[in-house]
């Protein structure tokens, strides 16, 4: 979640969210043990990468000033970018929108011209980034998702979805941010079912090594992951 500008090096306030004790206790030993990739993932990857990114897909050098922070990386973004060549895909959810937005609806202009819905907890960020997609010339369904109870088996809380597509060709995993909960994009997986026959993919990102096991979604926090599925099966690639 991000405009252009540059943001805080801590997340935005979540100030309507109670976390239960044993939640907050969870927080802080993910944060004591995952330190080392939170702190590198402040640095949001190499210039001349960024460059390539931009290149790629045709914005100007500026389109993007700032990543790293709470921002996506420049490998993240350059992965999200291969799935959609690859699959040219009809609709996109993403999960938390920014500077990821900006890059997927370009990609999609460039390559197919599908569509993208994206959902983010923050009006001001949906405002904001909508308003940044506009500029550019480009289009995207983006919506306020509140957050509220997780999908059953899953900690933390979860966006209020709402006008989700019937059928999800990619779905971008990149919120809510782990500060809520360690696992807390494990609940991504009740969008699962509406993924399309064929090749899926599922894009997630998330600092670290640590990770908990979920049919079909292969882990709900790890690096950034590309699943891949065929049919009814469900496997982590």
């Amino acid at each position: 979640m991000t405009t252009r500008n540059k943001t805080s090096a801590w997340i935005a306030n979540d100030v309507s969210i109670e976390m239960p004790l044993r939640d907050r206790a969870m927080v802080a030993l993910y944060g004591a043990i995952q330190w080392p990739w939170l702190l590198r993932s402040m640095w949001g990857g190499r210039r001349a990468d960024k460059r390539a990114l931009l290149d790629r897909i045709a914005l100007p050098a500026d389109a993007l000033p700032h990543l790293g922070s709470w921002k996506a990386d420049t490998r993240f973004l350059h992965h999200i970018v291969d799935a959609v060549e690859t699959l040219r895909p009809a609709n996109v959810v993403e999960l938390g929108c920014g500077a990821s937005s900006l890059v997927i609806a370009r990609a999609l202009d460039r390559h197919g011209g599908g569509r993208l819905t994206s959902y983010d907890q923050h009006a001001d960020f949906v405002a904001s980034t909508s308003s940044w997609i506009e500029s550019h010339g480009l289009q995207a369904d983006i919506y306020t998702a509140p957050l509220g109870n997780p999908a059953p088996g899953w900690g933390g809380h979860w966006y209020q979805l709402c006008d989700v597509p019937a059928t999800i060709d990619l779905l971008v995993i990149d919120g809510p941010p782990w500060a809520i909960h360690p696992f807390v994009r494990g609940s991504a997986e009740s969008l699962f079912a509406r993924l399309t026959r064929g090749p899926r993919y599922c894009s997630m990102r998330q600092r670290g090594p640590a990770s908990r096991s979920s049919p079909g979604a292969g882990g709900s926090a790890g690096r950034t992951s590309r699943f891949t599925t065929t049919g009814a099966d469900q496997k982590a690639r």
